[in-house]
């Protein structure tokens, strides 16, 4: 994947991605950053637009376009319009996405109809779509995926990363995780921490989660919980900025133990403050602490 240009005076960003990805949500972000934002921008239209940009001065300088599914067949002009415009224009296309059953569950929640019709299921839309816009999505400079996020991770997100183009943001997101419940399937990163004494069988420490500072008090008792995290610390402080450099937005961590309540959190938790601490975008997410 390409790297975001470095911040220039001029700016002009294309949009697009499968519904119900965020694709608002994000322009949003660029209005607020001081962006001229233009929603549904007919494809045939954008030529028009970028030499007007180009021309244009002050608050037209920096710009963002919205282009999807709404353009139906229309959409399969943007590829080689993009590859015409890239040749004359500083342009970066930015392509929106999130899993199938994170859309499907989007959709669910707000009830909308999908815009390529309502004769057919959302899934079946969905998956019309994400196969119409595949050849955007290969050639864009950023690709995007919004599952993790929640509206205003999403928007703090986007604004950090276009807002200051020369340091590159990377959202680190650590996951723990019960191997009796499978893996998170979403993880570029799995570490497994059973090698160490587990909590459960502590009879005093049972009914407690990683989280809580006894639980914490008795695993970094031993010196292999020190060592793990020195050693797994040092390997992500090497790694990110690697990833950062290859245009990565997003690293998702799992930490996983048996039941995923007491060794993975504690050490979920331990990471996430010290990849802060270096200066690193992070979250955690908890996923089997309450089974």
């Amino acid at each position: 994947m390409k790297r975001a240009p470095t911040h220039e005076a001029r700016q002009l960003v294309i949009l697009t991605g499968l519904s119900g990805s965020g694709k608002s949500t994000v322009l949003r972000a660029f209005e607020d950053m001081g962006f001229y934002c233009v929603d549904n921008l007919p494809v045939d239209l954008i030529p028009t637009f970028a030499e007007l940009h180009a021309q244009g001065g002050g608050e037209f300088s920096r710009a963002a376009l919205l282009v999807d599914a709404r353009e139906g067949a229309q959409l399969e002009k943007l590829p080689p319009l993009y590859r015409k415009l890239k040749r004359e224009h500083p342009v970066t296309l930015v392509f929106i996405e999130a899993t199938e059953d994170a859309l499907l569950r989007r959709y669910s929640e707000t009830r909308r109809p999908h815009p390529l019709g309502k004769d057919s299921s959302v899934r079946e839309s969905l998956r019309r779509e994400r196969a119409m816009v595949d050849p955007i999505r290969k050639m864009s400079d950023v690709v995007i995926d919004t599952t993790r996020f929640n509206v205003h991770e999403l928007r703090h997100f986007i604004t950090k990363r276009f807002k200051t183009a020369e340091h590159q943001l990377l959202l680190v997101s650590l996951v723990s995780f019960g191997y009796r419940y499978g893996l998170p399937t979403d993880a570029d990163l799995v570490f497994d921490v059973r090698f160490l004494p587990n909590p459960h069988f502590v009879a005093r420490l049972r009914r407690f989660s990683g989280r809580a500072p006894k639980v914490v008090r008795y695993l970094n008792s031993f010196p292999q919980t020190g060592e793990f995290l020195r050693r797994i610390e040092g390997l992500l402080t090497y790694l990110i900025p690697h990833y950062i450099r290859e245009g990565k937005s997003y690293l998702t961590i799992a930490i996983g133990c048996t039941g995923g309540r007491h060794r993975s959190v504690m050490l979920a938790e331990a990471m996430r403050k010290d990849l802060a601490k270096r200066g690193f975008e992070t979250k955690v997410v908890h996923r089997d602490v309450e089974k």
